[in-house]
């Protein structure tokens, strides 16, 4: 099973879209889960660290520049989801990765909180 480590400016990207209300709260992750096709489009208008920002893990031991190094993607290349999130607990909860787990937590429930506020 691979290993990866937390992408600490992903959780800070996150953050800043959840304050910003980039997000959706009601979404069929596996219908709107950016596809290759997606990620490809999204490369080749951006950066590779832009693309990082938008996964909560780092897989270890893995190319820099390749898809294969990112893990736990949270969004659609445009706003967060809710429901990304939510896949990216379970996920990493399922495989005992502690640290990804952790983040996506803490940022369902502050995403929670702004959208609670936001009304």
């Amino acid at each position: 099973m691979a290993s990866y480590v937390l992408n600490k400016a992903a959780v800070t990207r996150a953050r800043r879209l959840i304050d910003a209300r980039q997000y959706v709260l009601d979404s069929d992750w596996g219908a709107v889960q950016p596809d290759a096709a997606a990620g490809n489009a999204y490369l080749r208008t951006h950066s590779w660290q832009e693309y990082a920002d938008w996964h909560l893990g780092l897989t270890e031991g893995a190319n820099e520049e390749t898809k294969a190094r990112h893990a736990f993607v949270y969004g659609d290349f445009r706003r967060i989801h809710r429901s990304g999130l939510i896949a990216c607990l379970y996920r990493a909860a399922e495989w005992r990765h502690r640290d990804v787990m952790r983040a996506a937590y803490d940022l369902l429930e502050h995403l929670d909180d702004v959208s609670a506020k936001a009304g």
